[in-house]
């Protein structure tokens, strides 16, 4: 398909998914989300696709939050609808494949949402997180208030919330935010790196594993202890188990079918 604000590329078993509006920082506006959840569709038909990168044009920025010049034009009952940012980025959080922020630049505000709805982080060393929403009087409402305290803990998330503080990609592994700082020039390899480390493993299993972190985090402990002792047993009566033990015990590369 053509979009306009962003490139849907797909390479082998990796589909890239590139906000490509870099003459404003990749800014997120409404046609934009839009597009992202339209190359999500494209993607689940794509059976050989088994992950999906997120990135930005360019190299200053990864998305650089909300188009602000759509916020005056904005009401109380547009907060309300439900095929907001928020509600996209709870698609890509429960998408069925895992997902991967290939963040190159800026992440800001929206930008930032993103990158946290995302499985996994990692980032060039010219990268910079923070949720800015208080300076223009509104809160991160992209679920920022709450998967970031979920990840980095409460008392950082408050501190970053209401400071509008912007930190490095140091500092945000520090945290826990993201899990590796690469060069620029290294960034796009070190992703592929993780994305094979992903593939290599049974599919069904990747997305039992993501459904029960994702769901076990959410309610309490004897909740998700059943989640995870559910997926189990399907794995358990799976083609893909008998084969991995197989393969194993074969010292021979496994041949999962995804059943």
């Amino acid at each position: 398909m053509n979009y306009k604000n962003i490139s849907l590329e797909i390479t082998e078993k990796l589909a890239y998914i590139t906000i490509n509006r870099p003459d404003v920082r990749n800014a997120l506006n409404k046609d934009t989300l839009d597009e992202i959840v339209s190359a999500l569709d494209v993607v689940r038909t794509e059976d050989q696709v088994g992950c999906v990168i997120f990135t930005g044009a360019g190299e200053k920025s990864f998305a650089a939050g909300a188009d602000i010049g759509q916020l005056p034009d904005k009401t109380m009952l547009d907060a309300l609808k439900v095929e907001g940012m928020q509600q996209v980025y709870d698609l890509i959080e429960s998408y069925e494949k895992p997902t991967i922020a290939m963040v190159n630049g800026f992440a800001l505000g929206g930008g930032c949402e993103l990158a946290m709805s995302c499985d996994i982080r990692l980032a060039s060393t010219n990268a910079k997180f923070g949720l800015p929403e208080l300076n223009l009087s509104i809160i991160p409402g992209a679920g920022g208030t709450q998967r970031l305290a979920r990840i980095v803990g409460k008392g950082k998330a408050m501190e970053m919330i209401l400071t509008g503080k912007i930190i490095t990609a140091e500092e945000a592994k520090q945290f826990g935010l993201i899990s590796e700082v690469t060069d620029p020039s290294e960034l796009k390899a070190k992703t592929e790196e993780i994305a094979a480390q992903i593939l290599s493993k049974g599919p069904l299993a990747v997305k039992l594993a993501k459904l029960s972190v994702n769901l076990g985090s959410e309610t309490d402990i004897k909740t998700g202890l059943a989640i995870e002792k559910l997926s189990q047993a399907i794995l358990f009566a799976s083609e893909d188990k008998n084969e991995g033990t197989k393969a194993f015990l074969e010292k021979r590369k496994p041949n999962f079918s995804g059943k």
